[in-house]
């Protein structure tokens, strides 16, 4: 059974840092890449960053691009997103994600349950 458990969200004021960790296990989480992706209530679900299963490539979304990075250790089978100089529209619930192919869709093979971000201003 593969999950995928998120942790790390909280409340932060704009400007703060935080760093989201996401534990996988039940899948060979080296031959997976890994993404993250943010729901606020009544919007559709967006992608965050992407990285693959070496490390070697990473995607951001262009509102995020140069603030958050995406980083993973395959030997904890963990995948983190390093947040800084957060705004309040980045508050959302942050998923993480599971496929082989590395890519910026949300057409990923797993979820975790998500955690939520609040960013107050």
């Amino acid at each position: 059974q593969v999950q995928l458990v998120e942790s790390g969200g909280g409340l932060v004021q704009a400007g703060g840092s935080v760093r989201l960790s996401c534990a996988a296990s039940g899948l060979t989480f080296r031959r997976y890449s890994m993404g993250w992706f943010r729901q606020d209530p009544g919007k559709e679900r967006e992608f965050v960053a992407a990285i693959s299963w070496s490390g070697g490539s990473t995607y951001y979304a262009r509102s995020v691009k140069g603030r958050f990075t995406i980083s993973r250790d395959n030997d904890k089978n963990t995948v983190y997103l390093q947040m800084n100089n957060l705004k309040p529209e980045d508050t959302a619930v942050y998923y993480c994600a599971a496929k082989v192919i590395l890519t910026t869709n949300n057409d990923y093979e797993y979820w975790g349950q998500g955690t939520q971000v609040t960013v107050s201003s």
